[in-house]
């Protein structure tokens, strides 16, 4: 539908969206405003929608370069760290572990770029 490049915009969309929105609600947790509403849906609703956004823009971009079922190992790893960082936002509304979640949040970040430009499995 959409040629390659698009889905790759797409996909980066999603990812900023995703992570300005963790980002936001474990400032707003580590300063102890986490239950306040002022902010919280709107962060809530860019974690769903970047969420999204990364899942159909990598289909897409799957589905651009031939990328067919079996899926490869890098394919299936990053699914694992994209619901990783969906459940991360029950975490972070739910947990006082915000700070050691601010660096988990740069680690799976740093994973899904590597499986992402290197492929290894």
């Amino acid at each position: 539908m959409f040629p390659l490049e698009m889905y790759k915009v797409i996909h980066i969309l999603g990812i900023l969206m995703l992570f300005m929105s963790v980002g936001g609600l474990l400032t707003k947790t580590i300063l102890g405003e986490g239950n306040s509403k002022r902010w919280r849906k709107q962060l809530t609703l860019n974690h769903g929608i970047g969420l999204l956004l990364i899942l159909l823009g990598g289909f897409g971009m799957m589905a651009k370069l031939g990328i067919l079922w079996p899926m490869p190992g890098w394919v299936i790893a990053k699914l694992v760290v994209w619901v990783m960082l969906g459940g991360l936002l029950f975490l972070i509304l739910q947990s006082s572990l915000s700070k050691l979640l601010w660096y988990l949040v740069i680690l799976l970040g740093v994973l899904a770029a590597y499986l992402g430009i290197m492929k290894p499995i």
